[in-house]
């Protein structure tokens, strides 16, 4: 396999935990959700992780030690803001980034290596890992074209009638080749109802570009499971 990073989005507050500790701190199986993001990291084949950390940085700075290396999200701009600060750490790469969310504590890694293999043999710019859910709800939607190219992804608040019956959902799993993500990711602006700069448009811009996206739809829908409340914790 290429050169291969991962990049680990941990600096989120995790309101709906109703805790003051960090989110992905918390415990599945007796160690941190974000411990187990790192070694399914490091199964996968990724030699070096960048964390992103924002709330209560110096905790979860703290908990990685000397794992990967820390890029501080001070404001939580949204996804794509939150890979942007990882630009200085990886100024020199050229490779695939395998970026992951620090609250996903199921991941396996022989699957994620799977992923990034198929990734970069397809010639894609990006891949986003995909999910059939029966129930979809609350998941952005994967559209794609007749030829089955990822055109874009429609969060549920944004999806029409029609989008709402995909089945098929963003796990919020991507490999993009570096350094054109980087470039991508320099061109968004954050003219939406949030406010924030969405890592899902870097797929549409890539694709306006006319570089390939690919979609890979995982058959383990449990292993992509995030963590947003306390219920889901003891799910997980």
């Amino acid at each position: 396999m290429s050169k291969l990073v991962a990049i680990i989005l941990a600096a989120g507050k995790g309101t709906r935990m109703r805790s003051k500790y960090p989110k992905v701190l918390h415990k599945v199986g007796g160690k941190p959700m974000l411990q187990h993001v790192i070694d399914a990291a490091s199964a996968a084949g990724a030699d070096k992780k960048v964390v992103i950390v924002g709330h209560e940085a110096e905790l979860v700075e703290a908990m990685v030690g000397n794992q990967g290396t820390i890029a501080l999200q001070a404001e939580q701009l949204g996804t794509g803001h939150a890979v942007m600060q990882t630009a200085d750490a990886l100024k020199d790469f050229h490779g695939t980034a395998l970026i992951l969310c620090g609250d996903t504590p199921l991941l396996d890694g022989e699957e994620l290596k799977k992923f990034c293999e198929a990734h970069q043999e397809s010639g894609a710019a990006a891949t986003v890992l995909t999910a059939i859910m029966d129930d979809p709800f609350g998941y952005g939607r994967i559209v794609r074209d007749a030829n089955g190219n990822v055109q874009g992804i429609v969060e549920q608040k944004d999806a029409t009638e029609e989008q709402k019956a995909i089945k098929e959902i963003n796990t919020g799993i991507y490999c993009m080749e570096c350094p054109q993500m980087f470039d991508v990711l320099a061109t968004l602006t954050n003219d939406n109802a949030q406010g924030e700069y969405y890592l899902t448009d870097v797929l549409q811009k890539l694709n306006e570009a006319g570089a390939k996206v690919g979609g890979i739809s995982t058959d383990d829908s449990d292993m992509v499971m995030g963590i947003n409340s306390r219920k889901q914790l003891s799910v997980a």
